[in-house]
């Protein structure tokens, strides 16, 4: 029996690889097919002045990672615009988190305020941007505050809901054995929220990625936000493609992160429940 057991488990674990393969490979094919068929579509009807083709990014990434770009070199502007959106991030994670928990348990105080949170949330992103480019200048600081605001809100959201999904008998059998608030706070409904911050938390780095790049392309000096506007400005198609591919590179690279320090974080909960929250 014990023999059947191993084979059942080593049959499991080849199926799986099986399958992971067929996945990656089926990837591989749709981006073959989609690059091919662009880079045909243009080489045969469409103008690559206004569409360019996959051929001429990868030439102009060439020659910005190998003889950098008007303003500088690529890493350059690369490091400007990561620091720019690691700190919007930081600071909108934690900024949000905190408000989230503590409205989510304070009701009659997230009655008052919730009108003026969905006021600033309906507010334009690019609208702020350019405030903040008027009230903080071209510095790092008006994309930092671009960033911040796209990252506040859905982590605060998220929060928010996860504080008030806590369950209530829970709660009451923690008072009656005589924990304090900030006991019930710390120990029952921070670790309740922490699914609901995490799922928050996968998006939240790309829209401060986003946020970065918003600022930079309204009004800055140097990153990967006014490289695209200066391909826009000079219509050259291939460098706004460019810009956009290093943009998403960078969040995709940042997502490994976030799903590695997830799974490190949610080892105290039981398989079923850590392996739903990463399938999210």
């Amino acid at each position: 029996m014990l023999r059947d057991s191993r084979r059942t488990g080593r049959s499991a674990v080849a199926v799986r690889r099986r399958h992971k393969t067929l996945v990656y490979a089926l990837r591989l094919l749709l981006l073959v097919l989609i690059l091919g068929g662009w880079e045909l579509s243009v080489s045969l009807w469409l103008d690559p002045f206004f569409y360019s083709k996959p051929s001429l990014i990868w030439d102009k990434l060439v020659i910005w990672f190998t003889d950098g770009t008007a303003q500088g070199s690529i890493w350059a502007q690369i490091g400007v615009t990561l620091q720019e959106a690691a700190l919007g991030f930081v600071l909108g994670s934690l900024v949000g988190v905190i408000l989230g928990i503590l409205l989510g348990r304070a009701r009659l105080l997230a009655e008052v305020v919730s009108p003026y949170i969905q006021a600033l949330n309906a507010v334009p992103r690019i609208v702020l941007a350019a405030l903040f480019v008027i009230w903080f200048g071209l510095g790092m600081e008006s994309k930092i505050a671009t960033a911040f605001v796209l990252v506040f809100f859905p982590v605060f959201f998220n929060a928010f809901q996860g504080a008030r999904e806590v369950d209530r008998n829970l709660v009451n059998n923690a008072r009656i054995l005589g924990a304090g608030r900030g006991q019930v706070l710390w120990s029952i409904v921070v670790p309740s929220s922490t699914s609901w911050i995490l799922a928050s938390l996968h998006t939240a780095f790309g829209f401060a990625l986003i946020g970065a790049i918003v600022g930079e392309y309204t009004g800055a000096t140097r990153g990967l936000g006014l490289l695209i506007s200066t391909a826009q400005g000079s219509f050259d198609a291939a460098g706004i493609y460019a810009g956009m591919l290093i943009t998403t590179v960078l969040a995709l690279l940042a997502e490994v992160v976030l799903g590695l320090a997830e799974r490190r974080l949610l080892r105290w909960r039981p398989p079923a429940q850590a392996s739903f929250v990463a399938a999210i």
